[in-house]
Order: structure tokens, then C-alpha cells, then sequence
């Protein structure tokens, strides 16, 4: 019934879903909405009757699976009560016999552990009596320091609680040895340190190696190792300042102390031997005092080596008088270099008669002996790179050294803390370093100052392309041999010393020094003393005026083009011939932390800012070169070129012409005039100029002279509009054809790309209406494309020049 009930109402719902909306018979009021209100029951019934009709077929199944499961849970029910018979009947006696066993287990295990504890405890009771006795008896007669050691090695693996404890208290003293062993040991710890102090010093006297290293090795079996390791430091000290003393000695009795590299020499020796005592005894310290305790004996050295050093340094700069020449240098006047960059110019092209460089009213030369010898800071700088040199790789060994000690640090070699608060390294700083630094950069504005006071330029050089010049190319000034020379001398020196702070200071020197006095004086030679200005209103510059210009471009360009080389050979050394030993690159000789990657910076910036600078000058220069050189001979050269061409001429023209001038030339090679006119005047110009100048700066010159030409060019073939015919187009594009192929003769095939626009007006005045019209279809369905540099309104007044 209750399932019925079920039907019958979900029935119900499912009916009445179906038609929500279906009109009331008691709302309708006419026949029509009766009679549609019956459709929409009697619709409602069939949909009932047929949802019924399927659910009382479906009943008898439902019964079916109901009887099943009432089946089922009768048969569960009766496993249920056996499985409750079976907990409460067996499984409760088992369980709690497995909770007896478990806890007689536990208890046996404990008492195994305890009795397992108490023999420990005996066995080290025993260990602990017998190294008492063994002590105590190694210290009496026998004196055997080594047994009496070792038994105290072997007493200090024993746990203090029990060394301590009551029942070692009770079991070891005897009569012989009434005290506890704790103090026993201590006290045998204190006779025996005792003992070993005085036998490693009378043997560290002697000299007895063999007995300072038998000593050295007991010291900790007894738990003296801090004792071992300063004396055994004491002992190597005295060596290393034995040693540093007597060199000192030796060197100053002569005449040596003033000469050579005595005192480097000296440093190096003191590096030496504390790296040599580092390397020969660090395994025997290692290994019988543990890993690391090295460094122990390290520091100690490297107080020694701080006082030997100190008096090394202080003897060299006393010997040197370094604080003297430091005064010397800071107080140079640079007296040439100020009066040139100082002297107020005169009007541009005209030589100032007392400028330094041109020996005139002032003698630059005065300043070349103002109280300081270059020879001897020369000398004095290599004494000092080399000493900063042996710093370096000093520092590099101990921080390797040091490194080893610690198995965390893997990756990058650090300085060490040692090193960095050492006295000696302070020393090195104040009395190296800086010293280093400013000499440094006085030998270097010293030198340039020089280069340009001692500056000679190419000599027999002329613009006649009929003399043969002096000399071979490149045809620069002598100043920038002796600077590039000087400066790469530099750079080396500084290196060297595989010093980060001789690197920070000197090479963004170099570039201040090259940049602002070296660029400085051959700028104010270009303005000043060769600036190629015509003596004359109109006339053309003085020939000795274009040349000393010309090679002041080309020293420009040689002086950037050996700085580049010279900054990367330093970063990328060049592989040595014939399998020679390669040089030593920058992360060889800069190890530490990320100095390599700071000095190849330091290079690059040396080298793109003195580029920097040279080109700006130099595209000054050429500038100047064209606009007052060439340009001006430029345009009567085009004048001579198109002299009594007409291209509006016809074939019987031009053949009237030439029987005219009773010629037997025929049509081609009269049409070749303009070319040749222009390639004669052409070659007379250039190649003067070409054969003096670099290929770089050249080919820089031609370029603006190619872009000039350019839109010079264009404007004369539209002048021509309507002033020539077809043949006269014809003309007219060999014509500059030719020309062009003149000035991109010798490979300069890019210069062709600055007569990109004359070429191709010259080809669309001569292009047949089907070609140009083939042309267009073909880019409008993309199978050709042409790279017109023309516009749309340009190409069509280019196909209007012809005259019809």
C-alpha cells in the first residue's frame, strides 16, 4: 500500500507537470473553453493512465529484488552472532595472553639493557684502572713519555660521569695511586705538558728536528693541542724570522739594498718559506691534531710574517725615499701639458707661435727635467708591481689553505679574515698600494706630457699622386706609438699585481689620462695648428695644412684601434705559437670572489669610452676634411664633368659634332666623355688623399663624399626635365652609371647604396610603358617586389623628364 501511494502520487506530480498551465473547467465560460478544458483532462488521463500502466507492470519486478534482500539479511544476521560468539569465546583469552608476553618481553629487554650498561660500565671502570696504572708506571722509571701519552689518549675516550663517578671512585685508587683517577689523569696531563714544553724547546734549540716532531705529536694525546700548536707556531716563527733577518743582513752589508729588486726579492723569500713550512708540515699537523688546525699554526705566521714584513717595507721605503718621491710626483707642474691646454687659440688655421708643441715663444721641453727621474720611478713602479705581485699570490695560497679547512666552501676563494685585519696587509695598502696608484698615474701623464714635448710627424709626404711618399703607411705622429706603448706598459704593470685595488684605480685612470689628455692635445693640434683653412678668401687650404690634418685623423683612428687590441689581449689572451705555455688569464690571475669579472668590466670601459671619444673626434675631422677639402673641389669638378652636355641632342647630332671637331671617334666612345672627364679629376683629388689616409678613415671620407655626390646629382637630372630625349636618357644614365662606378671603385660596393635614388630615376626615364606596366602587376600579385626608395610622385616626374 505504501508503495502505491508512492505511484500513485509521483504520478500525480508528473501528470499535473506536464500541464501547468492547462485552463480550469470551473473558470470557462463558454462551450468552446468547456470543451477544451475536457481535451486537456482527457489528455491528462491518458498520460496518467499510461504512467500507471508502466509502473504496475514494474511491481512485479520490485517485489522480486525486495524478497531477495529480505533473504540476505537473514543470512547476515546469523553471521553476525557466530562472529560475536567468536570474539567473546576465543579471541579475548589470546589477547590477553599477548599482553602478558609482551610485558615479560619489555622487562627482559630492560633488564639486558641494564645489564649490558653495568658491563660497559665495568669494562671502562677497568679501561680507566688500567690506564691509572699504566700512567703512573710509564712516568716512573721507564720514562716512556709515548706509553704515558697514549694511555692518556686512551683515558680521555672515557666518559667524564664515569671518570668521575663513585664506583671508579671505590674500584681504582689503590696504594699506590691513592687519589681519584680524575685527578690522577689531570695531574699526570699537567706533569707531562710540563715535561714535553721544556724537552720541544730544547730540541727547537738544538736544532734536533727529529725530537721537536716526536714532542709535537704528544702533545695532543695528553689534550694540549692549543699548547702544541703555539709552540710548534713559536718554534716555525723563529725559523721564518731567523731566516728574514739574515737575508736583511746579507742584502744591506753591499751595495744590493740599493739596487735591483733586492727588497721585492726579500718579501718574496719571507712568502716563500712560511708557504713552504704551510706545504711541509700541514700534513703532520692534520693528521695528528685534526682537520683544520692548520690554520692555527697559519695565523701564527702570519703575525711573524706581519713583523718581518713590516720591517721589510719600512727598510724599502726608507731605502727608496718613496714618501719623498710621492711628494715629488703630487707636486709636478705638468708645466707642458698646462700651457697647451691653457694658451688662449688663435683664429682657427693659424699656428699658435708659442705653442709648446711647435718649439715657439714657451719651450715646452723646461718641464722634462723638473726634479724627477723617470728612469728611476719606472724602476721604482716594476719594484713595486712585483711585490704586490708576490702579495697577491701569497694571499691566494693561504686562502686556498684556508678554503681546505672548510668543507662548505666549494665555490668562490675568499679573502681570509687573517689576511684582511693582518698588519702586514694594512701595511701593503698604505705603503704599496696607494704609493702604487698615484706613480702610477704621474709615470703615465709624465709620458704622455713627453710623447707630445719629443712628437715628430711623417716627413716627405705630399698630395702630388706623381712623388712617391716618405715612409711607409700608416702615416701617424710619433706621440701615439710612445702613448699606446706607455699605456699598454701600464696595463700590464697593473695587472700584474692581481691587486683589485691597484686595477679600480689605474685603468679608470688610463681612460681619464688618454681621454682628456692625450684625445685633449691632438684635438687642439686639429683646431689649432693644422686646421685646414684657405690663406686666402675663396682659395683652397695650404697643402702642408690638409696633410698634417690627415694624419692627425689617422692617428685618431691607429690610437682606437691599438687601445681595442691592447684591452682584448688583456681579456682573451691570444693562443701562443708552436704550443708555447699560455698566458695566464684574468681569472687566473684575479681568483678571488668575482675580481675577474670586475676588472674585464674595468677593460671594456677603458675601451668603449676611449672609443667613444676618438670617433667623435674623428667624425669631426672628417667632417671638417670634406666640407673644407674636398667639397669645395668637388664642385668644379662636377662643372668640368657636364660641360657642354646637352642631352636633348639627336644621333646626327652628335655625329655633326664630331666631324666638327674632325674626329675619328665614333658615337660609344664620345658618349664615354663625362665618365673619363670626371674619372681624371676625380683620381686627381682622392687618390692624394687616399694613399696618405687609413682605409677605415678613407672609406669613412667616402662616404660623405658619396652623399654629397648623391643629392648633388639628383638635383642636376631634374634640372634636366623636359631638357632631353630619349636618346639624350639614354646618355644621361650611362653617364652616371659610370660616374657611380668611379667613386665605389676598389670593393666599396656599398657606396653604390647613396646613389640608390639617381639610379633609379635614370631607370625609370629609360623604362619602355610595358615594362614599368609589367613591373606593377607583377608586385601587385606579389611575385616581385621592388625596393623603391623613390615615391609614388617621384617615379611618375621621373617618367615625365623626357621631352615628347
Amino acid at each position: 500500500m505504501p508503495l502505491n501511494g508512492l505511484q500513485n502520487g509521483t504520478s500525480k506530480d508528473l501528470a499535473l507537470e506536464e500541464h501547468p498551465t492547462a485552463p480550469s473547467i470551473y473558470e470557462s465560460s463558454s462551450l468552446a473553453s468547456i470543451r477544451a478544458s475536457l481535451s486537456a483532462l482527457h489528455t491528462r488521463d491518458a498520460a496518467i493512465t499510461s504512467r500507471l500502466q508502466t509502473l504496475i507492470s514494474s511491481q512485479a519486478d520490485l517485489s522480486r529484488e525486495l524478497g531477495r534482500l529480505d533473504l540476505l539479511r537473514a543470512h547476515l544476521g546469523t553471521q553476525v552472532i557466530h562472529t560475536r560468539d567468536i570474539s567473546n569465546g576465543m579471541l579475548d583469552s589470546a589477547a590477553g595472553t599477548a599482553s602478558h608476553l609482551s610485558s615479560k618481553v619489555k622487562e627482559l629487554d630492560l633488564e639486558k639493557k641494564r645489564v649490558e650498561e653495568t658491563l660497559g660500565v665495568v669494562e671502562q671502570v677497568a679501561e680507566l684502572k688500567a690506564c691509572v696504572q699504566g700512567v703512573v708506571g710509564s712516568m716512573g722509571a721507564p720514562q716512556d713519555w709515548e706509553a704515558a701519552a697514549g694511555y692518556i689518549a686512551r683515558a680521555s675516550k672515557i666518559p667524564k660521569h664515569i671518570v668521575e663517578g663513585n664506583f671508579a671512585a671505590r674500584i681504582v685508587p689503590n696504594v699506590e695511586v691513592p687519589d681519584a683517577p680524575g685527578i690522577t689523569i689531570e695531574n699526570a696531563k699537567e706533569s707531562l705538558c710540563g715535561l714535553f714544553l721544556r724537552e720541544f724547546e730544547k730540541a727547537a734549540e738544538e736544532g734536533d728536528g727529529t725530537k721537536v716532531t716526536r714532542f709535537f705529536k704528544l702533545f695532543p694525546l695528553i689534550g694540549r693541542e692549543e699548547t702544541g700548536l703555539e709552540v710548534y707556531g713559536r718554534y716555525v716563527c723563529q725559523g721564518v724570522g731567523s731566516r728574514a733577518r739574515t737575508s736583511l743582513r746579507e742584502g744591506t752589508g753591499g751595495s744590493a739594498g740599493k739596487d735591483g729588486f733586492f727588497y721585492a726579492n726579500a718579501l718574496t723569500r719571507l712568502f716563500e718559506h712560511i708557504a713552504q713550512i704551510v706545504e711541509g708540515h700541514g700534513g703532520l699537523v692534520e693528521r695528528h691534531y685534526g682537520q683544520g688546525k692548520m690554520v692555527k699554526v697559519i695565523e701564527r705566521l702570519q703575525v711573524e710574517a706581519d713583523v718581518q714584513g713590516g720591517i721589510i717595507l719600512d727598510m724599502w721605503s726608507d731605502e727608496r725615499h718613496v714618501d719623498r718621491r710621492l711628494m715629488d710626483v703630487k707636486s709636478y707642474p705638468f708645466s707642458f701639458l698646462v700651457q697647451s691646454f691653457t694658451a688662449a687659440p688663435s683664429s682657427r688655421g693659424v699656428m699658435r707661435t708659442s705653442s709648446p708643441a711647435v718649439g715657439g715663444g714657451t719651450n715646452g721641453r723646461v718641464s722634462e727635467d723638473e726634479g724627477v727621474d723617470m728612469k728611476e720611478i719606472d724602476t721604482l713602479l716594476s719594484e713595486t708591481a712585483v711585490m704586490l705581485g708576490r702579495w697577491s699570490l701569497y694571499s691566494r695560497f693561504v686562502g686556498g689553505k684556508c678554503r681546505e679547512q672548510d668543507a662548505s666552501d666549494e665555490e668562490l676563494l675568499v679573502m681570509p679574515e687573517l689576511l684582511v685585519k693582518s698588519a702586514l696587509g694594512r701595511k701593503i695598502s698604505t705603503r704599496i698600494t696607494t704609493p702604487f696608484n698615484e706613480m702610477t698615474t704621474f709615470f703615465l701623464r709624465r709620458s704622455v706630457e713627453k710623447a707630445f714635448q719629443l712628437d715628430e710627424t711623417p716627413q716627405d709626404l705630399t698630395l702630388d699622386a706623381r712623388k712617391p711618399l716618405g715612409g711607409n703607411p700608416p702615416f701617424i705622429i710619433s706621440a701615439v706609438d710612445d702613448v699606446m706603448y706607455i699605456v699598454n706598459t701600464v696595463l700590464q704593470r697593473s695587472l700584474s699585481t692581481s691587486s683589485r685595488d691597484v686595477v679600480a684605480s689605474v685603468i679608470p685612470t688610463t681612460g681619464r689620462v688618454l681621454g682628456s689628455e692625450f684625445i685633449g692635445m691632438i684635438q687642439r693640434k686639429m683646431r689649432d695648428e693644422s686646421y685646414p683653412k684657405p690663406v686666402v678668401q675663396g682659395g683652397l687650404p695650404p697643402e702642408d695644412k690638409i696633410i698634417a690634418f690627415l694624419v692627425l685623423i689617422n692617428s685618431l683612428d691607429l690610437a682606437n684601434d691599438y687601445v681595442s687590441r691592447i684591452v682584448n689581449s688583456r681579456i682573451t689572451p691570444p693562443e701562443p705559437p708552436h704550443g708555447g705555455k699560455a698566458p695566464n688569464t684574468l681569472s687566473e690571475m684575479f681568483p678571488f670572489d668575482h675580481d675577474a669579472t670586475f676588472v674585464t668590466h674595468a677593460l671594456q670601459n677603458l675601451k668603449i669610452s676611449f672609443s667613444s671619444k676618438t670617433s667623435e673626434l674623428l667624425a669631426d675631422g672628417l667632417h671638417v676634411m670634406f666640407d673644407r677639402v674636398v667639397k669645395l673641389r668637388l664642385r668644379p669638378i662636377i662643372v668640368e664633368t657636364f660641360r657642354d652636355v646637352d642631352y636633348s641632342l639627336t644621333e646626327e647630332d652628335v655625329a655633326e659634332i664630331a666631324r666638327n671637331n674632325d674626329t675619328d671617334d665614333d658615337l660609344e666612345t664620345l658618349n664615354d666623355l663625362v665618365t673619363r672627364r670626371f674619372e681624371h679629376s676625380w683620381d686627381a683629388l682622392m687618390k692624394p688623399i687616399q694613399r696618405i689616409m687609413t682605409a677605415k678613415t678613407f672609406s669613412s671620407l667616402l662616404d660623405q663624399t658619396a652623399k654629397y655626390l648623391a643629392r648633388t646629382f639628383e638635383k642636376r637630372v631634374w634640372a634636366f626635365g623636359g631638357k632631353m630625349n630619349a636618346l639624350g636618357a639614354q646618355r644621361m644614365e650611362r653617364d652616371f652609371s659610370g660616374i657611380i662606378g668611379v667613386v665605389a671603385r676598389g670593393g666599396r660596393y656599398g657606396v653604390r647604396d647613396a646613389f640608390a635614388r639617381v639610379a633609379q630615376i635614370c631607370m625609370l626615364v629609360n623604362m619602355e610603358d610595358e615594362e614599368l606596366e609589367a613591373l606593377n602587376e607583377a608586385e601587385a600579385e606579389g611575385e616581385e617586389e621592388m625596393a623603391w626608395v623613390l615615391s609614388e610622385d617621384e617615379r611618375r616626374r621621373a617618367r615625365a623628364l623626357v621631352r615628347n
